[in-house]
């Protein structure tokens, strides 16, 4: 059986670190920025760690 390859658009968004975590960036951080205040705006610099509800679905896209 062929390997399986994994999604390049997941592999994109999302990063394992090194404790095998999944963190990837928060949404709502790249237009419409004036209506958001400035605490909002940088909370949404920050990575965030993948739940684990959604962890294993996207650890299948990895192909890990």
């Amino acid at each position: 059986m062929p390997k399986m390859k994994s999604n390049s658009s997941i592999k994109k968004r999302f990063k394992v670190t090194g404790t095998g975590k999944l963190v990837h960036h928060k949404m709502n951080a790249t237009h419409n920025l004036t209506k958001k205040n400035a605490k909002r705006k940088r909370r949404l610099r920050e990575t965030a760690v993948l739940s684990a509800a959604d962890r294993r679905r996207v650890e299948r896209l990895l192909a890990r």
